[in-house]
């Protein structure tokens, strides 16, 4: 094997990541030069490709991801933000913290980080803007909060985690509930006494009866959150059936209540009697219940979209699992091994594994963070001890707070396209939420029970 080119391989496809070339060709590129100087054989690339995404489990990827674009193209995204902003908006701060209450449950449903900043961020960022927020806090609040789109369940990426650790998907999704709650309540927290400081926002008057309409309006996405973390933890179904069932129900519910919504808004004018049924006294209540949806028109265009994106995803885990096979041969899982067991000591090698994996999320998107260092680390916290459940919600953490840290942070280039703010100008503003989080993440993990109290079975099994 010559070190030489592959180092300079190695500098090379950097040198294309950093010019912007996708991750898939960059991984790809060095699996196929690595491949020929250390003279691996090209039809293990083919065997693995196939092989590395022929697993039940994944399935439950473009499902849960269709699950969120159903959502989304239903109108939930704003009904899920009413009602966080009825509940929260008699306090300071209370419409920014509703935004972060609103992508904990956007989350709860998306499983992902952009698409969670994308969705709650086209709608929330012009009202908090409206109501007397400054707009790079406003857009760093809206970066912030989702992180938690690949922590709270269902989460694409914990799927992937799952997949390459032989880790139960259901386990995963369980132990990472409390750690996200914990992660949007903290920075509620962090935006409650920045908005305080600087007398942001116009709070509204606590009302039960506006808290009831909204939860009524956001009665979709509820039904969807139930339906993933009922299912799973009590174990009737698997991660993959749940993500079935709920798509199912999105796609039933979302015709259906599109169906009705135009039936219910067309052609009603209260100022022409013989135009109003004789219901009509009920029809407020009705129409909060109905939800834009979508029609069958709309259909495939959402579906396109989903699979355009697992497209993206499923071709980068395929050739990652090759470059996983290739790192194994040149060593470098037994280097890194060797390099972080050194220092001794639980808390020297967990911390250690931890700031190796900020580090990496400060330029590297989740999905090939994970992939290429959760295989290399995870054994290594195995063996001093730690929890697999415990340290894959650990590694995960860090992953998603990767996403607004410079000089990748992937939600900040995401708030900063939806709104037009330079993406520089809102670091200074990510600062507080930054702290919150890495607070929260050094609790996670000295507490290894926020992760693992609510596991039926304590520890790790296979994907069922």
């Amino acid at each position: 094997m010559d070190a030489t080119l592959l180092i300079l391989l190695s500098i090379g496809v950097t040198i294309l990541f950093v010019y912007g070339v996708p991750i898939f060709l960059v991984i790809g590129f060095w699996v196929i030069g690595a491949s020929l100087i250390i003279d691996f054989t090209l039809a293990n690339i083919a065997v693995t490709l196939f092989e590395g995404l022929n697993f039940f489990g994944l399935l439950a990827l473009p499902l849960f991801i269709l699950t969120g674009d159903l959502i989304n193209g239903a109108g939930i995204a704003k009904r899920l933000s009413d009602f966080a902003y009825s509940v929260l908006g008699w306090i300071r701060g209370g419409l920014a913290m509703a935004s972060l209450g609103a992508c904990g449950m956007f989350a709860a449903i998306s499983g992902s980080n952009s698409a969670t900043t994308a969705a709650i961020g086209s709608i929330m960022h012009p009202e908090m803007v409206r109501n007397g927020y400054d707009e790079n806090f406003a857009a760093a609040t809206i970066a912030a909060g989702g992180t938690v789109g690949i922590i709270i369940p269902p989460s694409i990426i914990f799927i992937v985690y799952g997949f390459l650790l032989n880790l139960s998907i259901s386990d995963l999704f369980i132990g990472g509930l409390l750690p996200g709650l914990l992660m949007v309540v903290a920075m509620q927290l962090a935006c409650m006494v920045v908005s305080y400081l600087n007398g942001w926002g116009i709070l509204i008057a606590f009302d039960p009866i506006r808290i009831f309409k909204t939860a009524v309006g956001a009665w979709m996405g509820f039904a969807a959150i139930g339906l993933v973390i009922w299912g799973i933890y009590s174990g009737i179904f698997s991660p993959t059936e749940a993500a079935g069932i709920t798509t199912g129900f999105c796609l039933i519910a979302g015709v259906l209540s599109h169906f009705l919504y135009r039936i219910f808004y067309r052609g009603l004018d209260p100022h022409v009697e013989r135009q109003r049924p004789a219901n009509a006294d009920a029809l407020p209540m009705i129409r909060q219940i109905l939800v834009p949806g979508f029609s069958l028109r709309e259909l495939p265009a959402l579906i396109q979209r989903s699979g355009q994106i697992t497209g993206l995803l499923a071709p980068l885990i395929a050739v990652s699992v090759v470059m996983q096979q290739i790192l194994t041969l040149l060593g470098a899982d037994a280097f890194v091994n060797g390099l972080i067991g050194s220092l001794g000591g639980y808390y020297a090698i967990l911390f250690a594994c931890m700031a190796l994996v900020l580090a990496a999320g400060t330029v590297l998107e989740s999905l090939p963070n994970t992939i290429i260092l959760a295989p290399i680390l995870a054994p290594i916290a195995m063996s001093i001890g730690v929890d697999p459940i415990h340290f894959a919600v650990i590694f995960l953490v860090g992953d998603a707070i990767g996403f607004i840290t410079p000089p990748y942070g992937l939600n900040l280039y995401v708030a900063s396209g939806i709104t037009g703010i330079p993406y520089f100008r809102l670091l200074k503003y990510t600062m507080p939420y930054l702290f919150s989080l890495l607070v929260v993440w050094i609790i996670i993990a000295l507490v290894p029970k926020l992760s693992t109290m609510l596991l039926v079975n304590q520890g790790a099994g296979v994907y069922q």
